[in-house]
């Protein structure tokens, strides 16, 4: 059975999820539905949903592209740490991040010492359908952005494999069936969760 199928003899409508204990920190490629599920898993679990790259375009004033454009990548990786480590201590909740957050080791031991990081694991077809038609992605503004893409997912993938729990994204899955995935696989992680 592959990670994207559902449990045989688990019934979903039975998870009734009660404290939340740790931040849930949804990690992955671009395109991957991190902000998607992420805010429909915090209405599920009735907790904030927090992102950090809205939380750095309103204190910049400034959208993501715009970031890059005017003060580069690193500048903008520097807010984007500052930003989740400020959300992680202040509110418990699920936190979406952008696609090169978890790259950062820096990034990765905060999210390890006050959440749990739920990786949402899609290939690249899938993530190249979502992104391919949007002008939003500032590292996809190249002559070739599949092949860009595609360098940008081999890179990732090993970091992102650090993430404590991996979430099978496989396309065809509803927004409400992947927060389903995501409760299943936090029903092994009690530190983070507790269940009714």
């Amino acid at each position: 059975m592959s990670e994207n199928e559902q449990t045989p003899g688990v019934d979903l409508a039975v998870l009734t999820p009660g404290t939340l204990k740790k931040t849930i920190v949804m990690v992955g490629m671009m395109g991957a539905g991190k902000t998607a599920v992420g805010r429909a898993l915090a209405v599920r679990l009735g907790v904030p949903f927090l992102d950090s790259d809205h939380e750095i375009e309103t204190a910049a004033n400034l959208t993501i592209p715009e970031i890059f454009a005017r003060d580069g990548e690193p500048f903008f990786r520097e807010k984007e740490r500052q930003v989740i480590s400020r959300l992680l201590v202040e509110q418990r909740g699920v936190l979406s991040t952008g696609g090169g957050a978890f790259l950062a080791p820096e990034n990765r031991r905060i999210i390890k010492e006050c959440g749990v990081s739920v990786w949402l694991k899609a290939d690249l077809d899938v993530l190249w359908n979502r992104v391919k038609h949007r002008d939003s992605r500032p590292l996809l503004q190249t002559a070739n952005p599949r092949a860009t893409l595609s360098a940008l997912y081999d890179t990732r993938v090993p970091l992102y494999a650090k993430a404590d729990l991996p979430v099978g994204s496989d396309g065809r899955a509803s927004i409400e069936d992947m927060v389903d995935r995501v409760l299943l696989a936090l029903k092994a992680r009690p530190d983070v969760l507790e269940w009714n």
